[in-house]
């Protein structure tokens, strides 16, 4: 039994990975995903691929993408609420990532503001979340994941070594993708079941902050057309990280990208 195989086996009949399909290689699993909403696919399908020839990560950044050694996945979710509240997937996501990876490896897994997991403060994995609405309802989310599992580090293209490692690097031996998969899979589909009947809860912001690498951190945040200094203080009630800066002034970020300030 191949690695999708015994996947596919472990999730039989569940809601996230009940169904998968499996791809060799594609550009990047976000458009095929796409593509099976538009055709009807149920919440939960899973999109598979070997390796990518243009993966993608947030911002529009590459994703390298080799062959027989990571996860690469686009996972649909249908959820039943308004636009605005779709922000709240990728950080549940980040808890559930953190959660299965620390579950299944017996690594330290944190999560960095806003997609990113690192382990030994390196990227281990990331999550790209695209959504597409009918006026303010949420039409469907794709939640695109991938995960270095056993990237050997010397496979680890030069430019990319002090801020990405694997599974494998870290631990020190090699890492079934199957139960990697699962595992996340599972986390994934327990903080989602919660997120539909809680919302964006106490439980869920509080797991969010206990996880956070960057808590306490000074920080650069940079959105579109500026760059804010400051400390990270958490997430608030609403989702939206905190940052206080030296003047003691406090700044909401729904979005951006984070950097430890040298």
């Amino acid at each position: 039994m191949n690695w999708v195989e015994e996947l596919r086996a472990a999730r039989q009949g569940k809601l996230i990975g009940g169904e998968i399909f499996f791809c060799p290689e594609v550009d990047s699993t976000n458009p095929q995903a796409r593509q099976y909403c538009l055709e009807g696919a149920k919440e939960g399908t899973v999109i598979l691929a070997e390796s990518q020839s243009q993966g993608r990560g947030r911002l529009g950044r590459q994703w390298q993408s080799p062959a027989g050694v990571n996860i690469y996945a686009s996972i649909i979710l249908r959820p039943p609420m308004r636009a605005a509240s779709a922000p709240h997937i990728p950080l549940l996501a980040g808890v559930a990532g953190a959660q299965a990876l620390a579950r299944a490896c017996g690594l330290e897994a944190r999560i960095k503001w806003p997609n990113d997991i690192l382990v030994n403060g390196k990227k281990v994995a990331g999550i790209l979340s695209e959504m597409e609405a009918e006026g303010l309802q949420v039409r469907f989310i794709i939640l695109g994941v991938g995960i270095n599992v056993n990237w050997q580090k010397k496979d680890i293209p030069p430019d990319l070594r002090e801020i990405a490692t694997s599974l494998r690097a870290e631990g020190g031996r090699e890492f079934s993708r199957a139960k990697v998969a699962a595992e996340f899979f599972e986390e994934l589909e327990g903080e989602y079941v919660l997120f539909l009947k809680e919302g964006f809860s106490s439980r869920l912001r509080e797991e969010w902050n206990r996880l956070s690498w960057v808590n306490q951190k000074w920080v650069t945040i940079t959105v579109p057309g500026r760059k804010f200094e400051g400390r990270v203080l958490g997430l608030d009630a609403d989702g939206a990280l905190l940052v206080i800066d030296g003047q003691e002034k406090i700044q909401r970020f729904i979005a951006g990208d984070v950097s430890l300030r040298l």
